[in-house]
């Protein structure tokens, strides 16, 4: 997504020039391509697939839309698993239109997990929650901590849910780092994301990711929490932002690999 500018092929070109080994994936451009076709474009190029993005949207109401909403996550888990990565990242859903029942909400979360994390791990894959900054709550994530996901991920076996830790998102809250020794000591801790935090936040806000080094992240400060945790796994950039993705995106991807080595190494 840092770079959804460049199709698939041409990033896998990219990542191979520049020598980045894993590449994160979101379904949507994913399926665009083809799955299967996807999944042999990356396989030969020598890519690993660190995660799936996105699956989740969990909190409908109805049974309808509930029913679909587990087939899509099904399917997302389906994708997951062709693609060789053994972690779908889930983003919760927000409120449902007219609705102020943030417990409740949660609560239809919890009702799928149930579902989804033993079709998962029939998969071979693992589905971790992320909790996204509070501003996000109404609109796209109920869950806005840690200390949330893991209270919802505890509730089932660490080989099924888990959380990602993005620095974006769980940067302002000094709770969290507690709640990463929390999700280490529990081997839930399925992936490691950075992105900055930078002001004005644009109209809108979703697209508001900084490029790492840009902002008020200490990015090696999150680092060593996850490290000290006992997470081992790899790292992904994850910047929504529209000054980015109107740039070269090889020119990106390249100024991207740089702010990382330079900010985690």
């Amino acid at each position: 997504m840092t770079v959804r500018q460049l199709s698939l092929p041409e990033l896998v070109d990219a990542c191979g020039e520049l020598g980045v080994s894993n590449v994160a994936l979101w379904r949507e451009p994913v399926r665009e391509y083809g799955v299967e076709a996807a999944a042999k474009l990356v396989r030969d190029a020598g890519l690993g697939v660190t995660t799936l993005c996105r699956g989740g949207f969990l909190t409908a109401v109805g049974p309808a839309e509930r029913a679909k909403a587990l087939a899509d996550n099904r399917a997302a888990v389906d994708e997951a698993a062709a693609l060789g990565t053994d972690t779908l990242v889930l983003v919760s859903g927000g409120l449902p239109a007219g609705s102020k029942d943030l417990r409740g909400a949660r609560e239809r979360i919890a009702d799928a997990l149930a579902e989804l994390g033993p079709y998962a791990e029939e998969h071979g894959v693992r589905l971790a929650i992320e909790p996204l900054h509070p501003m996000f709550a109404s609109d796209r994530c109920v869950v806005s901590t840690l200390t949330q996901a893991l209270d919802l991920a505890e509730r089932f076996p660490a080989h099924q849910v888990g959380v990602t830790v993005d620095t974006y998102h769980v940067w302002w809250d000094d709770r969290a780092p507690a709640e990463i020794a929390r999700a280490g000591a529990g081997g839930r801790i399925h992936i490691f994301q950075l992105a900055d935090w930078v002001t004005p936040l644009p109209e809108g806000v979703l697209n508001g990711r900084g490029q790492i080094g840009d902002g008020a992240v200490d990015m090696r400060e999150w680092q060593g929490y996850v490290e000290a945790a006992g997470y081992t796994g790899p790292i992904e950039v994850e910047l929504f932002n529209d000054g980015l993705w109107a740039r070269d995106g090889r020119e990106v991807l390249a100024e991207t690999a740089r702010r990382f080595v330079a900010h985690t190494e």
